[in-house]
């Protein structure tokens, strides 16, 4: 942290001696009372310059922070033309993330009539030559806030998922690791989390955040459901994957039914059971 604001104090004071920066912005995690904060957390810095083409081209100015040791580029066309990045990571462990905004294009995103998703999550002016953020609307810091999902949302989810551990099945029944791994990531992160997601939130009156990821969701899973979400992660053992398929299937039902209960939209039982014979059989076999 010490290396961070010193890091952060040196951007500030190169920027009011640098006439063609008219503004600096802190956003994302530093700046929103909801996010979880530690010593890792990134410095997520807006520039805005009066024309940043030459500092999209030069890196120079990046090394007045510190010695950067990996570092990645992306041209404003990777963002609809509004800004350019350069994400560098220094070597005293700081990150930060840049922002890159001509004056006019930044001018056209404030004057939008919702506020962007990157401000809506927080934001700090830091500097201000012209005046150029008082118009910017306040953020509400509702982007994270997980959403009640639609009956046909739900409904989807769960139907992509018992399809999706079928194909998982077939890869370990082929001893074939690399792409069971994939689709168990891809199981993961498009339907198990958006759900343990929908089961936390459906008890917080649908007012909370977990982050990015499931990263809080340690803290609100009682430990016993965190321990069978624990039992869904596994190694390199044939086995073991096979256990970690059957424990994603056994937090699936178990949340979805009880989601099913509170939101009042229909589980699709019969679909569980024959998926689950058909995953049964082909461990059976292997077996």
């Amino acid at each position: 942290m010490k290396y961070r604001d010193e890091t952060l104090k040196k951007i500030i004071d190169w920027s009011h001696t640098n006439d063609d920066i008219r503004a600096v912005l802190l956003t994302s995690s530093l700046v929103n009372p909801l996010a979880p904060v530690d010593d890792l957390s990134d410095l997520d810095i807006e520039l805005v310059f009066r024309d940043n083409a030459s500092y999209i081209t030069n890196k120079e100015w990046l090394h007045l922070f510190g010695t950067p040791i990996a570092m990645i580029e992306e041209d404003e066309s990777c963002f609809e033309y509004k800004h350019a990045m350069k994400m560098v990571l220094y070597d005293d462990g700081v990150k930060v993330d840049f922002k890159l905004f001509s004056a006019s294009k930044f001018w056209k995103e404030v004057h939008q009539k919702e506020l962007p998703e990157d401000w809506d999550i927080g934001y700090q002016v830091l500097v201000d030559k012209d005046g150029i953020t008082q118009e910017m609307q306040k953020p509400t810091y509702q982007v994270s806030i997980i959403k009640k999902p639609s009956e046909e949302r739900f409904k989807s989810l769960l139907n992509d998922f018992w399809w999706d551990t079928t194909y998982v099945a077939k890869c370990l029944k082929r001893d074939d690791l690399f792409y069971a791994k994939f689709m168990s990531g891809n199981i993961r992160t498009d339907y198990l989390i958006p759900l343990i997601e929908w089961y936390i939130a459906s008890a917080h009156e649908w007012s909370i955040t977990t982050n990015k990821y499931g990263r809080l969701f340690k803290q609100y899973l009682s430990p016993e459901m965190w321990k069978k979400a624990e039992q869904t992660f596994s190694g390199s053992d044939l086995n073991d994957n096979w256990n970690a398929l059957f424990a994603m299937a056994d937090l699936v039902a178990e949340t979805g039914n009880k989601l099913s209960e509170k939101l009042g939209y229909p589980y699709p039982l019969q679909l569980e059971t024959d998926i689950r014979n058909y995953l049964n059989t082909l461990r059976a076999n292997e077996q």
